[in-house]
């Protein structure tokens, strides 16, 4: 059976990835970051939470305490409730921090750093009640009400669990006194809210699990959609222009080990280089063993005056093995005469003996 080409099969691409990214279309669980909050200002309460109550219980009992009997005006009033407010946002101050960090650590941990203006524009669809009741009424919509359905029966069951867990204390409450009495609450509610919170983050873990996993599905691709891809990449002068600068790092890597091997280097004048060698003991003819133009050739030129091997301006020959001959291959038979020229030359220049070929 031939492929349909709609059936998405295909993992997403880097391309895609970064576009869905710009798009704000990240695997994500709004209930993951409220769960985090929670359980951050429960830690807060119960690591700073006594200096916190100390901090406020001072200003009560300072408040109490005045004894003065003359009425107050506009301006002590004022006064006096900017100290009482400058308390309260003291004491809530290291709380928010708290959650603050948890908010922002949470949210990294789901979607990294992410800023995504198109999240921000105003859609009408968002405000169109047509669109709004097609949400609701549609399969995901009716998902997430039967989920958040689940999630408030298990996290009443949690509920239920903790305060019948904290029964004894809630009974004995009755006969203690009012500071013994805060404090039984407060461990109580305490560890009522903790049990919650934990119930809330497993949950919404589980939930931001499934969104990773279903974003992942989203952004599968079609074959058709592969190789739109791949037309559009190729057309993109940005990967262009990647592609030859990945592949001049690579040459020019090369060049350093193969061109201190060779001979001579037949040039035009600047625009191109040939490296060749030739051994007559183990080679039948003359190999490139490298190329270049631009760049790589300027490259190629200076291997060679570092090495002290000579350069040779040769413009028809460059022209010809540039064309003509990959590099390590051997040079064509019509370009044999010019090769042995420029070699012939190299060696009576160097004071060498031309080397002759062996008898096969």
């Amino acid at each position: 059976m031939s492929d349909s080409g709609g059936d998405k099969k295909h993992s997403a691409s880097e391309r895609k990835r970064r576009q869905a990214r710009e798009k704000g279309q990240v695997a994500k669980s709004q209930d993951l970051t409220s769960a985090t909050l929670l359980l951050a200002a429960i830690g807060a309460l119960y690591t700073i939470g006594g200096n916190m109550a100390a901090y406020l219980s001072g200003g009560i009992e300072q408040a109490l305490g005045e004894t003065k009997l003359a009425p107050m005006t506009n301006q002590d009033a004022t006064q006096y409730m900017l100290q009482i407010s400058q308390r309260l946002a003291m004491a809530a101050v290291p709380m928010m921090i708290l959650m603050f960090i948890g908010g922002v650590l949470i949210n990294v941990f789901q979607s990294g750093l992410l800023l995504s203006t198109e999240k921000l524009m105003p859609k009408l669809s968002n405000i169109s009640p047509l669109s709004g009741a097609k949400r609701i009424l549609s399969l995901q919509g009716v998902m997430r009400l039967v989920f958040g359905m689940f999630k408030v029966g298990i996290i009443g069951g949690i509920a239920y669990l903790a305060l019948r867990a904290h029964h004894g204390d809630v009974i004995s409450m009755a006969s203690l006194s009012v500071p013994q009495l805060a404090k039984s609450m407060f461990d109580t509610l305490f560890g009522v809210s903790l049990w919650i919170g934990v119930g809330l983050f497993v949950l919404a873990l589980l939930e931001y699990v499934y969104q990773w996993w279903k974003t992942e599905q989203d952004l599968m691709m079609t074959d058709q959609e592969v190789r739109d891809e791949m037309k559009d990449t190729e057309a993109d002068p940005q990967v262009a222009a990647r592609r030859r600068q990945v592949a001049r790092q690579l040459a020019m890597g090369q060049l350093g080990s193969e061109v201190p091997k060779a001979d001579v280097v037949a040039s035009n004048p600047t625009e191109l280089a040939i490296a060749i060698k030739y051994d007559p003991l183990t080679m039948p003819a003359p190999i490139v063993v490298a190329k270049g133009a631009g760049m790589i050739a300027q490259r190629i030129r200076r291997l060679a005056l570092e090495n002290g091997i000579p350069v040779v301006e040769r413009k028809e020959l460059a022209q010809a093995l540039y064309k003509l001959v990959d590099v390590g291959q051997e040079v064509p038979a019509e370009q044999y005469q010019a090769v042995a020229e420029i070699l012939r030359y190299v060696y009576q220049m160097q004071g060498k003996k031309v080397p002759q070929a062996t008898a096969a």
